[in-house]
């Protein structure tokens, strides 16, 4: 094709088409609604209903994506507290177990601290042991306890709780040692009314719970919850520590003797620990006993003969 105009030729303008005119047309009206919102703001109620129509189809458009990401949260979160729930689970028994062992130190403490101010005052020292074994005989009520003849414990030595007398040691071994209880049938504690400071004896019946006081006549004084306490004879058990309580008291006018039962001041069904006492080495002679000869030398003796 030449661009040469030919001789004669008629000069013919170009032609627009139809898609250009068009285009034109809408950028011209984009500008003019562009000048005149910017100016005047009158297509603000217009773009807004066209948003509102609009917003249909983007939650549709979004909707996939949205429920990918609800799906993927949801299962991560579920995930996560599972997770978080097993590991509280696990640290709440954690927890619990240490709770339980704080509350057992606390009562042996307890315990240790009622003990030690259940001392006598005519205590040379004690000690406290803990009870390693309980005898299931339910004619022999003793138990073993961790102390033995290393830490100086000797045979028939007293044995308290924190309520009262607890019993005696019978055997002792190196490391630990048997101890009787108040309530065995073979043992027997020297004891006395507190309210009127009547002597007599009681005695284990092979209950816990119970003790026996045999020797009291039927006109003897003594009453329902009369405290009986060590009377201090026998040099076993310091004078004026708690043993029982007087539980029942029976006179039959046929019998010389009364049925007095009492219940023991000390849990021997419950203690856990228990002390042993080392009592002052007390021993008061009678007042009614010379004291003894003083041996002399034999030749201050021959000195002391006057001459005839």
């Amino acid at each position: 094709m030449s661009l040469l105009r030919e001789p004669g030729a008629r000069y013919a303008p170009p032609r627009v088409s139809a898609l250009g005119l068009r285009a034109l047309v809408l950028i011209a009206a984009s500008v003019a609604v562009m000048v005149v919102d910017h100016r005047q703001h009158e297509l603000t109620a217009i773009r807004s209903a066209l948003s509102a129509a609009a917003y249909p189809l983007q939650v549709l458009v979004q909707s996939p994506v949205a429920v990918w990401n609800w799906m993927a949260t949801s299962f991560a979160t579920r995930t996560h507290l599972l997770a978080d729930n097993e590991s509280l689970q696990a640290e709440n028994r954690e927890n619990d177990l240490r709770l339980l062992r704080l509350e057992a130190i606390e009562q042996e403490n307890l315990r240790l601290r009622e003990l030690l101010n259940a001392a006598p005052r005519d205590v040379e020292t004690s000690k406290v042991a803990s009870i390693l074994r309980v005898d299931l005989d339910p004619l022999r009520h003793r138990v073993l306890i961790d102390r033995g003849s290393t830490d100086g414990v000797t045979r028939a030595q007293a044995v308290i709780d924190s309520h009262g007398i607890f019993g005696q040691t019978s055997n002792v071994g190196l490391k630990a040692s048997e101890v009787i209880l108040l309530s065995d049938p073979t043992h027997a504690v020297p004891v006395q009314i507190e309210r009127n400071g009547l002597r007599t004896i009681a005695v284990g019946t092979g209950d816990a719970h119970r003790l026996a006081l045999p020797y009291l006549p039927r006109n003897a004084d003594v009453r329902v919850d009369d405290r009986l306490v060590t009377s201090g004879l026998g040099g076993v058990f310091p004078a004026g520590y708690p043993v029982a309580r007087v539980a029942e008291v029976k006179r039959d006018p046929s019998q010389p003797l009364a049925t007095v039962t009492a219940e023991p001041a000390a849990a021997l069904d419950r203690a856990r620990e228990v002390m042993l006492l080392w009592l002052h080495p007390r021993v008061p002679l009678p007042a009614s006993e010379p004291p003894p000869p003083v041996a002399v030398a034999p030749e201050k003796a021959q000195a002391k003969i006057p001459k005839r």
